[in-house]
């Protein structure tokens, strides 16, 4: 498997209090990949970690194999990174055509007419909603544009804060095939997300955090069988 991400023993501390312990993980070119872990794991700080808004202590961030550890944010934006972030942060102010466009920002002068069109054949209701102020959907609606405006990049590597947090029942399955739709046309995509059962159902692998350390990892159908993943996530 060609790595197109790789923590390498990455050490990450807020201030005194260390976050991350030595973590190591991998995300293959095209593979959707979860990571799993309750409150105060980690989780985002990894994700934080892999964009550059958190630089580490020591190890190393690589993505296609160079040594990014000290890139800032919009050099590994560039270079293929995208995030939806926790609780979806949009303009609620600008129109949803408008929030999609900041995806894009990077991309000064480039048309993106065949961006919105695949946008809007994986997301047709934000053809209907284009013109309408993005604080005002609901919230399922508010997590397409928050996926879509990270598409609007050209993303290789996806990275997902929590996608269903927020989310009726009904609203995460949708939201875990909308994922698996964009994973099928070839994006990578690492899960932060807290539903491990609805997590591992759609990727192929999966690591979990606990304080800082991953404490397990392995193909997602396994870890789905593992009885200490079960006791401590699945509740069963």
């Amino acid at each position: 498997m060609t790595s197109l991400l790789e923590l390498d023993n990455v050490t990450t501390f807020y201030g005194q209090m260390r976050i991350l312990e030595g973590i190591s993980l991998q995300v293959g070119a095209g593979e959707l990949v979860c990571l799993l872990g309750g409150n105060a794991s980690g989780k985002s700080t990894t994700l934080k970690t892999i964009l550059g808004i958190v630089r580490p202590r020591s190890g190393r961030v690589l993505l296609d194999g160079a040594d990014v550890t000290d890139w800032p944010v919009p050099r590994r934006i560039a270079r293929g990174v995208a995030i939806v972030p926790e609780n979806r942060r949009l303009f609620g102010q600008l129109t949803v055509r408008e929030n999609l466009e900041l995806g894009a920002v990077l991309r000064r002068g480039e048309s993106l007419a065949d961006d919105f069109d695949r946008l809007h054949a994986l997301f047709p209701r934000l053809l209907e909603r284009r013109d309408q102020l993005a604080g005002t959907l609901s919230g399922g609606e508010q997590q397409m544009v928050a996926m879509g405006r990270a598409l609007m990049s050209r993303p290789r590597l996806l990275l997902m804060d929590e996608p269903s947090m927020g989310l009726s029942p009904a609203l995460v399955q949708q939201n875990f095939q909308i994922i698996s739709d964009i994973h099928a046309t070839g994006v990578a995509v690492l899960m932060v997300e807290q539903n491990a059962t609805m997590a591992l159902s759609i990727a192929d692998r999966g690591y979990v955090l606990s304080t800082g350390s991953i404490v397990l990892a392995g193909v997602a159908a396994e870890l789905l069988r593992h009885d200490e993943l079960k006791r401590a996530y699945l509740g069963r």
